[in-house]
């Protein structure tokens, strides 16, 4: 989107919308935003990009901008498109680091990282997860608990990155390390419920889908990307009916984010194997 703002107060404007965004009233929804997210939900990406460039090209205030460009960054997802993801959403990382908004950009990173570990692309996930740590440390602002809980969520990710390379002893060296941070009462109580998903994903791909199945059951049971984690692993322990009921709640679904964007595709194709519909 073009401006003529100079680029720090393009920045700073930028950076109030998108911190601000919780706290503001809501906006009526872009339609051609809404289109392409229903039509990514169907299965037709190609199509829902269509309608999602359109809401960034014409997005009338940053934080619109920014969600947009987002969702744009989400539906490339679906497909499993690491570089394409990060071609949109980088520029975001960009902006919200050099206005000096560490957390920002930090969570940016992050989420640009999770869509390509996800997607299958543990270097690119590694360099970004790495951006992120090393942004979010720098906030002095404490929205987030301060620099313990992106250490927390740097043990969190190379240990997710290992356990998609089948490095099993790296992947628990960080898991023991996540759990170090966890146990020093320095982080917010609600991060206590991303340790037995880090353990259940861990676990399933290292193959223990009992394991998986016992870890992810006492995860955050609304999460469709832990929801898909436990169905995978109740198809390998011979529990189907399970499985099916866990991918039908993904398919009836309507969130639009990253986790969404690698059950929906899997709980799609596995219920039609099942015979479910």
């Amino acid at each position: 989107m073009k401006t003529t703002l100079p680029l720090a107060f393009a920045c700073a404007a930028f950076l109030t919308a998108l911190s601000a965004a919780a706290q503001q009233p809501a906006q009526p929804p872009d339609p051609e935003l809404q289109q392409g997210i229903t039509l990514d939900l169907q299965g037709k990406y190609e199509e829902a990009r269509t309608h999602i460039k359109r809401a960034v090209d014409t997005a009338t205030t940053p934080d619109a901008a920014s969600r947009a460009t987002r969702a744009l960054a989400v539906s490339y997802a679906f497909e499993s498109k690491c570089t394409e993801a990060a071609a949109v959403e980088a520029p975001l990382y960009e902006k919200a680091l050099a206005a000096k908004g560490f957390n920002d950009a930090g969570e940016l990173a992050n989420e640009l990282a999770r869509i390509c570990l996800e997607s299958g692309d543990a270097a690119q996930a590694e360099a970004w997860y790495r951006k992120g740590f090393e942004a979010g440390k720098q906030d002095t602002s404490n929205q987030n608990s301060g620099p313990e809980l992106w250490t927390f969520r740097w043990e969190h990710a190379q240990a997710r990155i290992a356990a998609r390379r089948g490095q099993k002893a790296e992947a628990a060296t960080h898991v023991a390390a996540a759990k170090a941070v966890l146990d020093s009462g320095k982080l917010p109580q609600q991060q206590a419920a991303f340790f037995p998903y880090l353990t259940g994903y861990v676990a399933f791909y290292g193959g223990d889908f009992p394991k998986a199945v016992t870890d992810l059951q006492q995860a955050n049971q609304n999460d469709v990307f832990i929801m898909s984690l436990l169905a995978q692993s109740y198809e390998k322990t011979g529990e189907a009916a399970k499985a099916k009921a866990l991918y039908q709640k993904i398919m009836d679904a309507t969130n639009h984010n990253p986790p969404m964007a690698f059950a929906r595709p899997v709980a799609r194709a596995r219920l039609s194997a099942l015979g479910a519909h």
